[in-house]
């Protein structure tokens, strides 16, 4: 393998050319410690708050696409082939704001303006990626940056200003920098590193796999949204990470036909779109998967790789019959996702191994599917329980498969066996609903904690199970996810957050 020993990006349109870095310095560190850019700042230090959200640029197909992302959980060194703009770049050089700069103005959108330059590049990130978006769409691009003194209304204001995008000086530069940013992709492995720390990034699957296997003890980093926090919050030291970002390969969506095929690398951002054709309410779950910057970075294979009980995707996954390929060297081989989360903490990853993909059947005749997450907020909130189901009825009216997979039940992401049992042979009707759902006091023990009791977990297990067959029944409205959110604002829950005080 050729290795190379500077880290190579653009800030705005100037080239940096970086070595001896710190493997886990953020982009937010670097901003404000080196290159003194103070419009960046930190709020929460864990990718919550949006005040330092930035916009990185990445050649995808000879074009350059854009996103919002969080400066203080990402690391500098995986920027490598990146353009980074940060609401400095945003003014013209005679001094002339951004429209969506303007547009915060006109529509009195900042008061102590702290979070301001966050809300400003989430704006532009949007206006870049849509000409026109509904409120709806501006709620969600906006959900990852909190603000306590303005109020949301003259934001959104302002977003909806923006409806109609004109070209502006970084349109202007864009041919300059698709070529910059094309001259400095290559298939070398990026190495940096100090006081014997080492970071690396390879740009082929193959690199990947000797780097895994030659680096067992490595951390490996995709989004690092959760990684990030390890840095920013635990203060852990990594020794070596190896950054999956680089690695076309890993980024692949692949229709196969009768199935999904997603490689580890593909983004929430990437695959919502793909999931969501599939059905809706993989669309809807994604959608809830932290906020904008999180989703652009985050991937599905770190969601999984990570074996976290209360991950959005495993148990929705595991509900569709998911299978994984993990891979070890030159070495392949492939199980059902729920066979890999053994216990707590545990999953079956070889020293060495890593997640390479992850292939889901697509629904077919009869199948019937539906997935829930409940949580204190609708947006950017960890799932105090999720719940996944697919039951296939065969034209006798007979279900002839149960699928029933739960995240925060247990230590790891579980399919509901009893209660999969107490419905094979039955009509789908609310008899056997609530069967199945008196069975689930022998698949799961829950613990409680401060997102949930056990005995709330267990009864709205159940009562999302029932919630299922009323909704799946013929005839039942195809409303759900809207008449749930009225459902959720009736109640009294914060507008602001749109949060969801349901089950």
């Amino acid at each position: 393998m050729q290795y190379r020993r500077t880290v190579r990006f653009l800030l705005g349109s100037e080239l940096r050319e970086l070595t001896d870095l710190d493997p886990t310095l953020t982009v937010l560190d670097w901003l404000r410690g080196t290159e003194r850019r103070l419009g960046t700042k930190e709020g929460c230090a864990e990718g919550d708050c949006g005040a330092c959200t930035v916009v990185v640029g990445r050649l995808v197909d000879g074009t350059v696409k854009y996103e919002a992302i969080n400066a203080c959980i990402r690391f500098l060194a995986t920027l490598d082939g990146c353009q980074l703009l940060t609401v400095e770049h945003l003014k013209r050089p005679d001094g002339t704001l951004h429209p969506v700069q303007q547009a915060m103005v006109d529509c009195h959108g900042s008061q102590c303006g702290f979070c301001t330059p966050g809300f400003v590049m989430s704006l532009y990130a949007l206006n870049r990626a849509e000409d026109s978006s509904d409120e709806q769409r501006i709620d969600d691009a906006l959900a990852g940056n909190l603000c306590r003194c303005t109020g949301y209304a003259p934001i959104v204001a302002a977003a909806q200003q923006l409806r109609d995008r004109t070209p502006d000086h970084i349109d202007e530069a864009l041919p300059t920098v698709t070529r910059a940013l094309a001259a400095l992709a290559d298939d070398t492995v990026v190495e940096t590193g100090r006081d014997g720390r080492r970071f690396l990034a390879p740009a082929r699957v193959d690199q990947l796999a000797d780097l895994v296997l030659a680096n067992p003890d490595a951390t490996i980093v995709s989004g690092a949204t959760d990684v990030g926090l390890w840095v920013t919050k635990h203060q852990k030291v990594l020794p070596t990470v190896i950054y999956t970002g680089r690695v076309a390969g890993l980024a692949r969506i692949t229709d196969r036909g009768d199935a999904l095929e997603l490689g580890a690398g593909v983004t929430f951002t990437a695959a919502k779109a793909a999931l969501g054709r599939l059905h809706p309410d993989l669309d809807e779950l994604l959608r809830r998967v932290g906020a904008e910057q999180v989703r652009n970075a985050g991937t599905i294979g770190g969601n999984i790789a990570n074996g976290s009980p209360i991950g959005d995707t495993p148990p929705a996954l595991i509900a569709l019959g998911a299978s994984l390929t993990l891979r070890r060297g030159t070495q392949r081989r492939s199980l059902p996702l729920q066979d890999y989360f053994l216990a707590y903490g545990k999953q079956d990853r070889q020293p060495g191994e890593f997640v390479e993909s992850v292939t889901m059947p697509k629904l077919g005749r009869g199948d019937l599917f539906a997935a829930y997450k409940i949580s204190k907020r609708f947006d950017q909130d960890i799932s105090a329980l999720c719940a996944c189901f697919l039951v296939t009825v065969g034209d006798d009216g007979l279900i002839t498969r149960a699928r029933l997979a739960y995240g925060g039940m247990a230590g790891t992401p579980k399919r509901a066996a009893a209660a999969e049992a107490a419905l094979l042979g039955r009509s789908w009707d609310a008899a056997a609903a609530t069967d199945a759902k008196a069975a689930l006091a022998q698949d799961f023990t829950p613990l409680s904690d401060w997102r949930a009791s056990a005995a709330y977990r267990l009864a709205v297990a159940g009562n999302l199970l029932l919630k299922f067959q009323a909704e799946s029944a013929p005839g039942a409205p195809a409303t759900r996810v809207l008449v749930q959110r009225a459902q959720a604002f009736k109640a009294g829950c914060d507008i602001a957050s749109r949060g969801v005080c349901n089950a």
